[in-house]
This record gives structure tokens, C-alpha cells and sequence, in this order.
């Protein structure tokens, strides 16, 4: 049977603009604006046989416009490569652009390629991509964090963690790490008692507190039941997240701001973290995120994979250990189809590939493109 080749590739970069600016601890902090758009590099790719791939990466504030004009720069090596072939063609994407590294916008660029020759393969076999990794379920426990930002009120947190569990939802995420530990606490014993003990309840302090200010949170909230204490320390201290696991009993859960496979190899060995989350875009794509995997179930983690719940609902699907897949309404407008939350679950959709087909409005969202190979 005779090998298929890349026929064609387009990329386009596209900005997402959000309804209402979002505020973290980072923006309280004085070290970051309120976001107000969300940057995505888009692949798509078409063979000879006329299958096709969908995949995307993404930056929040600055980055988007370098993701772009990196693929746009290696992009033409696609052209007549086998597209079941990843981890070569991958390899030798790596090898075109192997001065600025591999890891960051490098690889950031590489995984909406990569993303994309892992739609075009499951959609080839007519699986969704999910069962082409091999699931080992057909939902993934799933939680919310878009509603309990730190710009909005706690009656409107409150509100929008009721309306998430009404929409099958199973847990609330609520940002912390505001400057004023004390409206922190005031904030998640609201939320808390508004929930009861019963609902799974996860903070968020987006890496703004030292040493010291995370292990008297942690012993403060220790009676709460949450399921995790997420970023608490700098993204790239292992030895300090490390520290707080081993003190608390209270989850420690890290990783979605590193961005190679190699930075969470030493979370992984230094014991930093309970729970591991990585972010499929920022570490290069499927291939390094599988990679990662496999080492965090060899290490006895839990996965909660970082937003673009579109990409790791499927890999959650397929993680050996029950995983936690975050919910985040904000890419709706970029794709014609939904995922489907019920009793706390959010369900793998049985569509070939990702399931994800770009919409008219993501179309028109694009402000450049190129492309490659014949159309």
C-alpha cells in the first residue's frame, strides 16, 4: 500500500478577543494587564488522498505573533512527508529551527502541527483520537475555573459555580494569591460553605506567593477538603513545591507554565508535585505530551491537564490514572461543535479526531496567513 504524503499546509494566527477583561493573582500583583484576547496558531493540513488535520497552539497576552512567524519559517518542510510518520516529521521540524532550542515558542510553534497530524491520523481511522491513544474511559471528571476569576465579585463566583454544577460540571477552581492573604481565605469560605463539603473544590494561586506564605495558606485551609493547591510557588521552584507536599496533606498540583518535557522531568524528580499540569501547546504538542505521561504514571501522579480542554479531554481519556480535565467556555466561538458535560464528567464525543471543525467566525478572527504545497 502505497504511503500518503502532505499535500498541502495552511497557517493562520487568530486572536481570540475575550467578553469581559480577566484578572488573576498575577494582575493584582502589579505583574501582568487584565487579559483581554487570546492568541491561537492554527494548522491544518491536507494529503494527497485528501485527508485532513486540524491543530492548534496558543499564547495569552504576548507571544501568539512569534508562534506564528516560526511555524510560518519551518512550515514548508511538511510538504511531501508521510503525515503517520510524527515523531519524524516532528524531529525534523526540531532540527529546522535547532537554534532558538526546543523548548518555548520553538516547540509552542511545532504543536499546532503536531496537534494537527494527530487529528489527521484518528480521522484516517476513523476514531476520535482518544480511542486511536487507546482510552481507558469514556469521560474524564471535569471542573470549572472561568467563573471564579479574581475580577469578578464573590456573589458572582458564587453564581457561576451553581450554573457550572447545573451544566453537569463536577468541581469549582477559584483563583487566590491576591496581596491580602486574608480576602483569599474570606473568598474560598464563601465559596465553600456556598458549596457545601460535598462539591470538589480546587485555588489557584497562579505562582504569586513565597515559601512561606504558601505553607501558612496551606496550613490555614487545610480543613476545607480541597482537591488540590495549584501553582502556589514559581513555576520553575521545584525544590520549594516540593517542600510544601511533603508538609501538607492539602494536594500540591504544578506545571502548566513549563514548557518542555525536560522542565517537568525535574518536578517529577524532585517530588514537587501530587498532581502534574502539563499544557499539550506549551510543551510541544501529543508526541512530548505523551512522552510526559508515561513518566508521570511511572512516578504515581494524577493528571489535570492546563486548559484547551478540545486537545486533553482525548489524552486525559487516556491516562492510565482518573484524571481531572479543566472546563473553560472561552474557545466555544473558534469551533462549530460542543463538548458535553453530565454528572460531573465531561464526555470524549465519538466524532473522528479531536471532533473540532473551525468555524466561519474563527475565519474571520484571522489576521495572517500562509500557506504551503498545492491547495
Amino acid at each position: 500500500m502505497a504511503s500518503d504524503r502532505i499535500r498541502h499546509v495552511a497557517l493562520s494566527s487568530v486572536t481570540l478577543p475575550l467578553d469581559v477583561p480577566v484578572s488573576d493573582a498575577k494582575v493584582l500583583t502589579g505583574r501582568q494587564k487584565p487579559m483581554t484576547e487570546i492568541a491561537f496558531l492554527f494548522a491544518e493540513i491536507t494529503t494527497e488522498d485528501g485527508h485532513g488535520g486540524t491543530g492548534f497552539s496558543y499564547s495569552k497576552r504576548a507571544g501568539g505573533p512569534a508562534q506564528y512567524a516560526h511555524a510560518k519559517e519551518v512550515g514548508e518542510n511538511l510538504v511531501g512527508e508521510d503525515p503517520s510518520d510524527i515523531g519524524r516529521v516532528y524531529e525534523r521540524l526540531l532540527w529546522a529551527g535547532a537554534s532558538v532550542g526546543r523548548s518555548g515558542v520553538a516547540t509552542q510553534a511545532l504543536a499546532a502541527i503536531d496537534v494537527a497530524l494527530w487529528d489527521l491520523k484518528a480521522k484516517r481511522a476513523g476514531l476520535p483520537l482518544a480511542k486511536l491513544l487507546g482510552s481507558y474511559r469514556d469521560s474524564v471528571r471535569t471542573y470549572n475555573t472561568s467563573g471564579g476569576f479574581l475580577h469578578a465579585p464573590i456573589e458572582e463566583v458564587k453564581a457561576r459555580a451553581s450554573q457550572s454544577l447545573a451544566e453537569g460540571i463536577g468541581g469549582i477552581k477559584i483563583k487566590v494569591g491576591q496581596p491580602d492573604m486574608r480576602e483569599d481565605l474570606r473568598r474560598l469560605a464563601a465559596v465553600r460553605e456556598h458549596l457545601g463539603d460535598g462539591v470538589p473544590l480546587m485555588v489557584d494561586a497562579n505562582q504569586q506567593w513565597d515559601r512561606a506564605s504558601a505553607l501558612r495558606f496551606g496550613r490555614a485551609v487545610e480543613d476545607l477538603g480541597l482537591v488540590w493547591i495549584e501553582e502556589p510557588l514559581d513555576a520553575y521552584d521545584a525544590e520549594g513545591h516540593a517542600q510544601l507536599a511533603a508538609a501538607l496533606d492539602t494536594p500540591i498540583a504544578t506545571g502548566e507554565m513549563l514548557s518542555s518535557v525536560a522542565e517537568h522531568v525535574r518536578l517529577i524528580e524532585a517530588r514537587a508535585a501530587d498532581i502534574i499540569q502539563p499544557d499539550a501547546p506549551r510543551v510541544g504538542g501529543i508526541t512530548s505530551f505523551l512522552r510526559l505521561a508515561t513518566l508521570a504514571d511511572h512516578a504515581g501522579l494524577q493528571l489535570a491537564p492546563h486548559f484547551a480542554m478540545e486537545i486533553h479531554l482525548h489524552l486525559a481519556a487516556a491516562y492510565p490514572r482518573e484524571p481531572w480535565v479543566e472546563h473553560f467556555e472561552w474557545l466555544n466561538p473558534l469551533f462549530e461543535e460542543r463538548l458535553e458535560t453530565r454528572d460531573g464528567r465531561m464526555i470524549v464525543p465519538d466524532r473522528p479526531g479531536l471532533g473540532i471543525t473551525l468555524s466561519e467566525q474563527c475565519r474571520k478572527w484571522t489576521v495572517d496567513s500562509v500557506e504551503f504545497g498545492k491547495a
